[in-house]
Parts: structure tokens; sequence; C-alpha cells
């Protein structure tokens, strides 16, 4: 019997072809970083990326050079926004997630920020207070208003269950402890009763500058002023806004805001602060600074930004100070119908008592204007009761 002995085949193992393109497209990956043009700011996101941190052997050593240069990768990969969108899309789709960020995703498109069932409202308090004692020093010109969040006009809209701060309740006890020194406006009873209106915007945390103007109204309402005549100007409309909650969420099925603006003629002028009510001008421009309307953060428009002090030329007569947070951007153009002068103040960038200026700049009244969020945590509202420094 003849035996015929043949070699075996040799079989290249199934996994190889894998493998092999697993790694050409993981070096491709990697060149293509290595290649991939650097940002400084992400518009999408509305914050600064990380660049690329100097090495020392210390940072090495210490940990701190590794987690920065871990950062700079993620920040800085190819296609970041893409791979944003796509994680987005699959805790909203495939997980059902409702939650992104401290971001609620409601129904009908709205965006909610969270708020923790019980927070600490030390802070909260001690602001009313501090609203209360400066109010004491300035009898009869006062008005406090503190504009609710957009959850409490429209719960229905939350998440089922969403562990919600009970911010009725709070602003309860907010304005118990203002109102019987200042002129108080709780915006809860008209927002409620016009709340199929387009009060806040869906994709923001702000409210849009139809929400300004019935807040407005009420303020007018209080003082016995007439309203800026929105029928008498024409308003031109800015498409596309994708506000601050996207920029978290990135939210696959948003559907964009709109801003509508009045082009006003009225001239600001913004200040360098030399000194405790000392100040010399820097710039003076427009209300609206429209080339932001070409970028991500469109409502950074109105009044140019949070600046720490600022003068704008009204048509009225008398004079009112502003103190406020970003709210109040979108509201301050229609007070150029009922003031000659309006001072707006930001304590963010405001490091001072106000005593001096309201002296020096003879401002006849003054209004405190903050949304409840920022309210509930800012460390700045304290400076409405510091003591006037000598200049």
């Amino acid at each position: 019997m003849k035996y015929v002995y043949r070699a075996k085949e040799r079989r290249s193992p199934r996994g190889c072809p894998a493998l092999i393109l697993f790694f050409v497209l993981l070096f491709g990956f990697a060149v293509l970083n290595l290649f991939w043009p650097k940002r400084t700011i992400s518009e999408l996101e509305n914050r600064r990326l990380a660049q690329m941190p100097a090495f020392s052997w210390q940072g090495l050593l210490d940990g701190s050079w590794t987690a920065d240069f871990g950062e700079y990768l993620q920040d800085q990969v190819a296609f970041r926004d893409l791979w944003i969108d796509l994680q987005s899309g699959v805790n909203t789709l495939a997980l059902q997630k409702v939650e992104q960020g401290d971001i609620l995703l409601g129904s009908d498109h709205w965006m909610f920020t969270k708020q923790f069932g019980t927070p600490d409202t030390t802070q909260l308090m001690q602001n009313a207070g501090f609203a209360a004692q400066f109010a004491q020093r300035y009898p009869g010109r006062v008005t406090f208003l503190l504009a609710p969040s957009a959850s409490v006009i429209y719960p229905e809209n939350l998440p089922a269950g969403a562990p919600m701060t009970d911010e009725n309740a709070l602003l309860d006890q907010v304005f118990a402890a203002v109102s019987p020194y200042a002129n108080v406006i709780d915006l809860r009873e008209v927002y409620t009763a016009r709340k199929d209106e387009y009060l806040y915007f869906r994709t923001d945390h702000h409210w849009t500058t139809h929400g300004a103007y019935i807040a407005y109204e009420q303020f007018c309402a209080q003082q016995g002023l007439t309203p800026f005549d929105t029928a008498a100007h024409e308003s031109q409309e800015v498409t596309g806004f994708y506000g601050t909650h996207y920029s978290t969420t990135r939210w696959w099925n948003t559907r964009p805001d709109t801003i509508t603006w009045y082009p006003l003629d009225n001239p600001m002028t913004v200040y360098t602060i030399t000194g405790d009510g000392v100040f010399e001008p820097a710039q003076t421009t427009g209300m609206v600074d429209t080339a932001k309307f070409d970028t991500r953060d469109k409502y950074g428009a109105f009044l140019g930004g949070n600046n720490g002090y600022s003068v704008i030329e009204g048509d009225g007569e008398g004079s009112i100070l502003v103190v406020k947070d970003s709210y109040a951007n979108s509201f301050i153009p229609y007070l150029t119908a009922n003031y000659a002068k309006i001072g707006v103040v930001d304590f963010r960038n405001f490091a001072y008592g106000l005593d001096n200026t309201i002296e020096k700049e003879g401002y006849d009244q003054i209004l405190i204007l903050y949304n409840f969020q920022t309210f509930l945590t800012d460390r700045y509202v304290n400076r409405l009761v510091r003591p006037a420094s000598e200049s």
C-alpha cells in the first residue's frame, strides 16, 4: 500500500485581519489626532478647552502633569463634537436617560436646571438679609425682583419624579424677608397666567426678551411708569440660538430658540473701576453687541456681557441703578423709555459697596434684579451692605 503524505496548509488565524485592521485604525487615529487643529474655545460647549501642559519632572512624579495631559487629550480629540453628539444620542435614545450634566430633559423639548430636593439655603437667606439691610438704608427707593425658574412655571414638563427643590416655598421665604423694607415684584402669578407665551428659552437658563418685558411691565405698574412701547419700535429676530442647557446636554432632537431684540440708539459707556465710587470711561458702545449674534453665546450680546459698572443714556427722566445678574441684561434696554440715566452694577466684577456710587452718581432709585438660581448661591450679594471706603 502506498501512502502519500501531504504537508498541512498553513492557515492564517481568523482574527489576524481584524486585529491588523484594529491596529491600523488605532495608529491612523493617533496620527490624525497629532495633526488635528487644536482649539482654545469650544463654542458648542461654551467653555475653554484644555491646552498642552508644560512638562516637568515634578508634575510627572506627583501626577498633576499626567492628569492635565489626559484632560488635554480628551478636549482636543479629533471629531470631539461628533463624539459628544453620539454619546448624547445613546444616553437619551438607547439608555432613556432624562438627565445630562445636571440638566433635566423634559417634555416638549424643555431643558431645566436640576435643583436637588433639599439644598443648603444658608446662602439664600443670607442674601435675602443683605437685600433687606440695604433697602433699610434707602427707604422707599429700592425694588427687589427675583425671577422664578422655568421649572416653577412649567412643572408639567419636568421628567416624572424629578427630585426638584420646592422653589415656591423658598421664594415665599425670601419675599417675606425683603418685603417689609423694599418694593417686591413676584412674577409667579402673572407668568403662570401667561405661560402659553414665550417666557423662557428652552435651550438656555435665561428668560426671553418677551419674558423680560412682562417683568418690566410689572415694574412699571408698581412705579407708575408708562412702559416702553414695543408697537412703536421695529423688532429684529436672531434664529438658531442654542443656549447653555444645550451646550451641556447636546440633546439630539433640540429645537433652537429665537432671540427678539429692539435696535435702540442709546449709548452705553463701560467704565474701568479704579476705586470705591471712582470710575474712568473705557469705551462707549450700543446696548447690544450685534457681533455676538454670530457666535454661540448669542445672549451675551445684551449689554456686551457682565461688566462691572456701566451707564446708559436714556430718554426719560431721573435715574436708576440696577444691581443684577445676567437676567437683567435683556430687561435693562426697556428702562431707556423711563429714565435719563441707567447705571448697571454686576458684583462679579464690582468689588465695592454701593453707597459712594449712589451718592456720587446721584441715583434716585435702585433695582435689585436676579434670578432665583443665581441668588440661591451667589456669594457676592453681601457687597450690597459693604461699608463705603474713603477715597
